[in-house]
């Protein structure tokens, strides 16, 4: 097969996250099936029109707003033939099956339901929620490619059934620990994530003002990058509840240096918004670190409630620093947790996860025929 992907951003953008990540591993190996794959995606400043990332084959075009007008010139006037078109939604989707005669393939990670408000200004708030109200009608019939149980959930709101999803999960490449590590002699709690207001770091920071009230000598690392006036604002934060000398912002981190974090730490805190899957979640299980989060979309999926970490009940900043001091003073519950981590981790396969995503595509083209 030749397949399109058409995302708005690709794995060099400055801004790609997990859901660039995970689309990359699906597409490695559907390259090694011997399929040829191009990923159409908004350029960037200094980005190359066009290059090759591990056999897969990029093109760059217009913006971030743009870049679904481009995607419809490129599908129809490049000169290339597609198999399959994998349209891929990020709040709203490149409505492909107006111009795609071919099979199309929705790939959705999270509905974005209130990360409208929360991201976005009035009225692209407003117009962006009841967009990804009505969106959905022009899938009638398409398969999905879906993250997590909650987002199918949300897309049974939408309109769409549940025999047109494919539950994929998304993996991570970190080897789980053998032997639980050694941590850091304060407790200490850790938030990494892309520095954006949908992520949740404010309430963490709020959260971690109440555990430090609890245990004096507690520790938050944040590790991750944001645009600077966020940070600046998030700065702020940390002077006004009077902790600055108890949290540390590490910025962003090569991946072992991160991961040497996550393994130090005793407890990942976050209070996302909402997420697909939360793969962050999974990196701090490889490495015996349970997680207390938010019950939202995603990090409800990716955390074994009570096993691997703790989905609090009531999603505010007091209830997260309440389980959180909990876990840490638990030592029995934690240790069962830290092991439970490690196998949970492990349960996770890009082998089997990818032969599923390539199964919905050929299933597509041969339904086609």
């Amino acid at each position: 097969m030749n397949i399109l992907i058409l995302n708005w951003r690709d794995p060099k953008n400055p801004k790609s996250g997990g859901a660039e990540y995970v689309t990359l591993q699906h597409a490695k190996a559907w390259r090694k099936k011997g399929n040829g794959v191009v990923w159409f995606s908004a350029s960037f400043q200094n980005a190359k029109e066009k290059e090759y990332i591990d056999g897969v084959e990029i093109f760059r075009r217009g913006s971030v707003r743009t870049v679904y007008f481009q995607a419809a010139f490129f599908y129809l006037f490049s000169g290339q033939k597609f198999d399959v078109v994998v349209d891929e939604f990020h709040g709203i989707p490149y409505f492909s099956p107006l111009y795609v005669r071919v099979p199309v393939v929705g790939y959705i990670h999270e509905v974005a339901g209130k990360i409208w408000d929360v991201m976005y200004p009035f009225p692209i708030n407003w117009v962006g929620k009841i967009l990804e109200k009505v969106m959905f009608r022009f899938y009638t019939n398409v398969p999905f490619m879906v993250s997590s149980e909650s987002t199918i959930k949300e897309l049974a709101q939408m309109g769409v059934r549940r025999d047109q999803c494919s539950l994929i999960y998304c993996c991570i490449d970190v080897p789980s620990l053998k032997t639980l590590p050694k941590k850091e002699s304060a407790p200490t709690f850790i938030f990494t994530s892309r520095l954006v207001a949908m992520k949740g770091i404010e309430r963490v920071i709020e959260a971690f003002y109440l555990i430090q009230k609890s245990i004096p000598s507690a520790m938050l690392w944040v590790v991750g990058e944001g645009e600077r006036d966020y940070l600046t604002h998030l700065k702020s934060c940390v002077a006004r509840f009077d902790i600055k000398k108890k949290v540390m912002f590490f910025g962003y981190l090569a991946e072992e240096e991160k991961l040497e974090k996550m393994r130090s730490a005793h407890v990942f805190l976050h209070a996302s918004v909402k997420e697909g899957w939360g793969l962050v979640i999974l990196e701090a299980a490889s490495q015996a670190t349970p997680s207390v989060v938010y019950n939202v979309g995603g990090l409800r999926d990716v955390v074994q409630d009570g096993k691997t970490g703790i989905v609090i009940r009531k999603n505010t900043p007091e209830e997260l620093a309440r389980e959180a001091v909990l876990l840490i003073e638990n030592k029995v519950l934690y240790k069962k947790m830290q092991d439970a981590c490690l196998s949970w981790q492990e349960s996770f396969s890009w082998e089997k996860e990818t032969e599923k995503s390539y199964q919905v595509l050929l299933e597509s083209v041969k339904a086609a025929e």
